[in-house]
Parts: C-alpha cells; structure tokens; sequence
C-alpha cells in the first residue's frame, strides 16, 4: 500500500472499489509550522475514462493494484471496439472506444509499441509511446523559404487528429508527434 507521497504518474490505485490511473499530482507545502505537505492529485478512472480529484496528505494510504505491464500491437476495428494482440504469446484484448477517448487519434493500423496495462487478465488502459510518426494527409501547400519563419499551419493526419505544423511541410510527409502533448516534433 503506497502513501500519498509515493504516488507516480500512470500509477493504477483502488478507490472505493473502482481502479483509476493517476494523471496529474501537485504538492503544496503550507507555509505554516507543523503543517502537512498536501498532494492533490488528479485521477483518471480506467476503464471509463471519468475524472476524479482528491487530495491526499503524506500519510494517507492508498491500495495499490496489481498490475501486468505486456507490449500489444493494434490489430482492427470493429465498430467502438478496438483489438490488441499480446506480443508475446498472440491473445487478444478488446476495450471500447470510451475508454480510449484522449489516444485514438493516435493509433493507426498495425501500430506497435503499445504498452497493455492489466489486471486480472482484463485490460485497463493503454500507454501509447512517447512519439508516434504519422503522415500529413491534408495541408495548405509548402511555402518555399520559410524555414527561417517560425510561423505555423494546421496539418491533418489520417486518423482525423490536426497538429499545428511548420509552413514548409508538404501533404504526404511523415512528420513526428508527442502522445502527451499533441504536437509537432519533428520531421521523419
């Protein structure tokens, strides 16, 4: 059983009989003597996707969940549910599109790479990795000359997702995203 002070973000707890994924932690040191150090905490609940935000003192205990980490790759689509094949010894993992509301624009046709988060043999939630390449399916034309200029232009990639892209990039182009922050890093 972790304390509050030990929790670490992607870190799965149990709350009043539910699981939730710690998103967000901040920490207040109260300027008074004798005073606690306050953590609140931001949660999200898995699967499901509902927000719920506490906050915890140092001490406060929390159970922890006993959680398998396994690489999967995504196989198809089949209406709101979405297929994960385990890497390892080939079985499948089913979880509805609810559940994976913030990572769908970036999971795309035989992607790897993808970490499963389970418990009891049922998948919770999904760890996408830090970057994933994509191609710019839709953009206004390249401006020839502009890579000095720091100006911006929208792009959209095939699973619907729009990043904010440098003026010289051209439709077609593989370009690099960051999963937590959406946004452009870098050609491919």
């Amino acid at each position: 059983m972790p304390n509050a002070n030990e929790l670490k973000k992607g870190q799965i707890v149990e709350i009043n009989g539910h699981y939730y994924m710690v998103k967000n932690i901040e920490s207040k040191s109260p300027s008074s003597r004798g005073a606690q150090t306050l953590y609140k905490v931001r949660f999200n609940q898995v699967p499901g996707g509902r927000k719920y935000d506490d906050t915890f003192t140092s001490n406060d205990m929390l159970t922890d969940v006993n959680m398998m980490r396994k690489p999967v790759s995504f196989l198809y689509k089949e209406g709101d549910l979405y297929t994960f094949m385990d890497q390892e010894d080939y079985s499948q993992y089913t979880l509805e599109a609810s559940a994976l509301e913030d990572q769908l624009p970036y999971i795309q046709d035989g992607m790897e790479g993808i970490t499963a988060l389970l418990v009891d043999d049922s998948l919770l939630a999904l760890e996408l990795p830090q970057s994933v390449i994509m191609e710019v399916v839709e953009t206004s034309p390249a401006i020839k000359g502009s890579t000095a200029a720091a100006r911006t232009k929208p792009a959209r990639m095939a699973t619907g997702l729009e990043v904010q892209v440098p003026e010289y990039l051209e439709q077609g182009e593989n370009i690099k995203i960051n999963t937590e922050t959406g946004k452009f890093m870098s050609r491919a």
